[in-house]
């Protein structure tokens, strides 16, 4: 039995090098989609709860400081007090 192996190319390097030092780039692109991008203004968001809805029990919040965490849909630290009008309350 007799092994034929190809001998590597400089096209062959060159394509996994790029492959490699891509993932970081694709990772990182992963995690800025976990927080959004909409702007406070245009989600009208506001500083205080609106009744007993505020983003901590919000579907779209992530949690992270006591004080501040993220959202799904809108852009910057969230106050977990806070609202806006994409509010969806979690199941359950």
């Amino acid at each position: 039995m007799s092994s034929t192996s190809k001998p590597t190319t400089r096209r062959g390097v060159l394509i996994g090098a790029a492959v490699l030092t891509g993932l970081p780039i694709l990772a990182a692109s992963e995690a800025a989609h976990a927080a959004g991008t909409l702007p406070k203004a245009n989600a009208h968001y506001q500083d205080h709860p609106n009744g007993n809805k505020h983003c901590s029990m919000c579907n779209y919040y992530i949690p992270g400081s006591p004080t501040a965490g993220q959202c799904k849909v809108v852009a910057g630290p969230i106050n977990p007090n806070a609202w806006c009008t994409l509010f969806a309350p979690k199941a359950g």
